[in-house]
Formats: structure tokens, C-alpha cells, sequence
């Protein structure tokens, strides 16, 4: 082969080389080089939705429950309209995030067997006051609890309920260990 052959020839055959590295891919190669593009696309589309809607949504403080069934109780000449905490998570939630509480409302927490029960105000913006009461109706002990607090507050002895009313709401009226409340038959 003489000089100007084997020029040729290499030219030709890294003309070959080049033109195997342009030429069109394979139909397999195109239709997964179209599919990854369009899962990108659809990706991208996606993540963008999101965001938007998550920053669309409005940021709403927790809200206090206050659709609990009611229940009436007294406390000598004293009416009470307490409305009934059942569920853990009703009692987990409990008067959180209340601003206020009229005057002779309050939460009763009902559990389903008596222990000595612990209360803290996390999340509670106003001051209350506890009544352990027993299986009977009659107090126990009462706590009372600074808004906020992270305190524990516990039950003297086993508890099969708790009473949250305003601050000093039993102290006021002279109610206090040893007291009788009624209506908790009404509340088992």
C-alpha cells in the first residue's frame, strides 16, 4: 500500500468513526432518551406544584375543640356545664389554645379506670384549676395550674376524673378535698 493509500484509508476511517458517532441513535435509544426527558419534565412539574400549594396554604394557629359533648355537674348551688373530654385524643388536646372560658364551664376528662393521673399546661393559654375526683364524685385533691406551665400536677390517689375549671374557681366558692360533686353518674 503506498503512502497516499494509507492516508486514504485513514481518513476514510476515521470519516467512519465520526459519522458512526453522528449519525442517528438506534429507535430503542431515542424512545428511552424521550421518556427520560419527559419524566424530568414531569418531575419538575410535580415539585413545582407542590411548592406552590404548600405555600398557597395558610398557616392557622391550632384551634381549641370546643364541639365536646356537655355535661351538667353541680357543685353544692353550683351549676357547671363541662363539656367531656373521652377519647385520648380528646384528652391530649384537652383547653388547649383557649383564649378564655366562661365563668362555670370547664372539661371534664373521663378515664377508663382510676390511677393517679398527671396534668401540665402545654399549649394552654389560661390559667385553670384541677379536681382529682373519684369514682364517687368526691374531690380529691385540686391543683392549681399556671398557663403555660410544663408542671406536673398529679392526683393524690387514684382518679377516674378530672375537672378544669378557671383559676381558683373551687377556692372562691370554698370547694376543696372531701367535697361532693354530682352528676358523674351521667358521666361513665
Amino acid at each position: 500500500m503506498d503512502n497516499k493509500a494509507r492516508k486514504t484509508g485513514a481518513i476514510d476511517h476515521t470519516l467512519a468513526l465520526n459519522q458512526a458517532a453522528v449519525s442517528p441513535a438506534p429507535p430503542l435509544m431515542t424512545e428511552i432518551a424521550d421518556f427520560m426527558h419527559k419524566s424530568q419534565a414531569i418531575l419538575w412539574a410535580t415539585a413545582l406544584s407542590i411548592t406552590l400549594s404548600v405555600m398557597a396554604t395558610p398557616v392557622t394557629a391550632a384551634q381549641p375543640q370546643t364541639d365536646l359533648p356537655r355535661i351538667e355537674l353541680t357543685a353544692g348551688m353550683h351549676r357547671i356545664v363541662a363539656q367531656v373530654a373521652r377519647t385520648s385524643k380528646q384528652r391530649e388536646i384537652g383547653l388547649m389554645y383557649r383564649a378564655e372560658m366562661p365563668a362555670n364551664e370547664g372539661m371534664l376528662f373521663v378515664f377508663e379506670a382510676p390511677d393517679a393521673y398527671c396534668f401540665w399546661m402545654k399549649n394552654t393559654l389560661i390559667p385553670l384549676s384541677a379536681a382529682f375526683i373519684d369514682d364517687n364524685g368526691t374531690v380529691v385533691n385540686v391543683a392549681e395550674m399556671a398557663a403555660g406551665s410544663l408542671d406536673q400536677h398529679c392526683a393524690k390517689q387514684p382518679v377516674r376524673f378530672v375537672l378544669e375549671m378557671n383559676k381558683q374557681w373551687f377556692e372562691k366558692r370554698g370547694f376543696g378535698a372531701g367535697t361532693q360533686l354530682g352528676g358523674f353518674t351521667r358521666a361513665r
